[in-house]
């Protein structure tokens, strides 16, 4: 009976990163009725993204969240169509840790992302696009997630690729994973409390790190 339960739980944890949830659901329909602009900047992601109080941070109305938790590469193709027809400035992709945890490979995640990339070029050209690296994760905090397997040489895998798919389009490359991550290349305490989200801290050295390109 022990074991059946733990398979149970086990289920549960994983099942979310292989069915896009209600949640995703919901806030694909709020953002299909909030309009973006021309005069936008996007933050489009998962929950590392979805957590980050974006135009706070940056003090300015016109800089917009589109993160959703637990979102994947491969389902993110499908929502783009109210940001696409807005013809944002500026967008800031980050994308990848589900895919990880989910079992894809670095190939599909670089294939997924470059597609995207190319819907930009394709369908809203003006959109500067900037691609950030997947950040590391740290297992040895207490709280992090079980579902969420160690992935840390897929993550390095995974922006080595992003890294050389953007110099090929000519985009903008932002490593993001070497400034959050401490010595061992794990993503630094100082910034999370669950080894795969970050605190208010972490959000501020995004903030930082990221600014010379918003504005």
């Amino acid at each position: 009976m022990k074991r059946l339960i733990a398979t149970l739980i086990a289920l549960a944890a994983v099942l979310p990163l292989c069915a896009q949830s209600r949640y995703n659901y919901q806030k694909r329909s709020l953002f299909e009725a909030l309009p973006i602009t021309g005069r936008d900047v996007v933050f489009l992601g998962n929950s590392i993204t979805d957590g980050g109080e974006w135009a706070e941070l940056f003090g300015c109305k016109h800089i917009k969240n589109r993160g959703i938790s637990a979102d994947r590469a491969d389902w993110m193709f499908d929502r783009l169509d109210p940001i696409v027809s807005g013809h944002p400035r500026k967008l800031f992709l980050m994308i990848g840790t589900n895919d990880l945890s989910a079992g894809r490979t670095p190939e599909d995640i670089v294939a997924d992302i470059t597609k995207i990339v190319d819907r930009f070029a394709s369908e809203s050209p003006r959109t500067k696009f900037y691609v950030q690296s997947i950040l590391p994760v740290n297992p040895n905090i207490d709280g992090y997630s079980n579902r969420v397997v160690n992935k840390n040489e897929l993550i390095v895998r995974t922006n080595e690729l992003l890294r050389a798919m953007c110099s090929d389009k000519g985009i903008v490359y932002i490593d993001l994973h070497s400034v959050l991550s401490d010595a061992q290349g794990l993503l630094n305490s100082d910034y999370t409390n669950d080894g795969l989200h970050l605190m208010g801290s972490g959000y501020l050295l995004w903030r930082d790190t990221v600014k010379e390109y918003v504005r």
